[in-house]
């Protein structure tokens, strides 16, 4: 994981020091004048001239005429429309980062606010949205090191259902087949269902270890790890398709553990929520060696009005932690679909896997 923590790091610095330039480039744009002075300017304008206009030779009557209360009342007008665009010009910025406030959510990297407007404004923009990118880099660091831990977590249970409780089952089994062959003939068909039972719940054992520790995608590599899940979840009901080349661009582990990942909780989503009878998996790799892209499509339900799970928020933290882009969407006809683009590490780095080609 430490790779990918230096990555990050780069990428935080990177976007701290663009929202520097953006807040100095602010503050040198000609029309960064601050909001103080705007309205300042103009409303000592409106003064000089009333003065001057007192001291020149122009007076007003008593009573005031009907042309002098009209030549008054224009000038209020104009001085209250002037003030009336100014602080107009002058708020908008303030009001579109209320709106980018509002919305912004920490696991859905999006556009930041124009840094535009008065100085004020500017500097309080390109401040927000360092804050932001800030805040974005601790999420994914301390998503990382929830995720790595949680990978350490896995392994450690996989290792002991396998060695501890895997064994303990197959010694059951092995004991049941030797008493079944001294039993009576009526308690063999009990025995015989012991045995049934038992070797049910050692495979489901085995299941369970393999879906939390995926031996094959560290012995095999990514594109047999994804078939072997297709193959997984097709079952009663539910037909997964995969479409996997084997000349895929080089990545690094901890991408191919988030691609992995999130087309397991794709798949499963898919088989408990989407009442879907035909799954896809497809990943191939983006134009110019830049990155993959993984499609899981499913044609059942769709994503309907309910509120984000656990199992996409995760995948939204997984998406971030490789500053990957994820995006769930209607598919085409009905269904759901699942898209992440992993970006290619810097430098071509190959994950030093074997066993990809079909």
């Amino acid at each position: 994981m430490g790779v990918v923590t230096d990555i990050r790091s780069r990428s935080r610095s990177a976007k701290l020091a663009a929202g520097v330039s953006c807040e100095q480039a602010g503050r040198s744009g000609k029309r960064n004048v601050s909001l103080f002075w705007r309205i300042f300017s103009l409303n000592a304008a409106g003064l000089v001239v009333a003065t001057a206009l007192l001291l020149g030779p122009v007076t007003v009557s008593t009573p005031v005429l009907a042309g002098e209360a009209l030549v008054l009342l224009a000038g209020l007008a104009v001085l209250l429309v002037g003030n009336a665009v100014v602080l107009r010009i002058g708020l908008t910025p303030l009001h579109r980062l209320g709106r980018a406030m509002s919305t912004a959510d920490l696991l859905v990297p999006g556009t930041r606010p124009e840094v535009a407007g008065p100085a004020e404004a500017a500097q309080l923009i390109a401040t927000y949205n360092t804050m932001l990118d800030r805040l974005q880099a601790e999420r994914a660091a301390g998503a990382g090191r929830a995720l790595e831990a949680q990978e350490r977590e896995r392994h450690r249970i996989a290792r002991e259902l396998h060695d501890e409780v895997g064994q303990t089952l197959t010694a059951v089994l092995l004991q049941l087949k030797r008493v079944a062959d001294r039993v009576p003939g009526e308690l063999r068909e009990e025995v015989t269902l012991a045995q049934e039972a038992t070797r049910a719940g050692l495979d489901e054992i085995r299941r369970i270890a393999r879906r939390l520790r995926p031996g094959v995608l560290e012995e095999l590599g990514l594109a047999s790890a994804l078939r072997s899940l297709a193959a997984e979840f097709t079952h009663h009901g539910l037909t997964v398709q995969h479409q996997i080349p084997g000349d895929l661009p080089p990545l690094a582990p901890e991408a191919e553990l988030v691609l992995y990942r999130v087309a397991q909780e794709g798949l499963t989503n898919t088989a408990r929520h989407a009442a879907a009878d035909r799954a896809v998996l497809t990943l191939r790799p983006l134009p110019g060696g830049t990155g993959v892209e993984l499609l899981v499509r499913d044609n059942g339900t769709g994503l309907g009005t309910a509120a984000e799970g656990a199992g996409i928020r995760g995948m939204r933290e997984r998406a971030l932690l490789i500053g990957a882009d994820i995006h769930f969407q209607p598919a085409p006809g009905g269904g759901t679909d699942v898209r992440l683009r992993v970006p290619a590490p810097p430098g071509g780095r190959s994950a030093d896997r074997t066993g990809d080609s079909p």
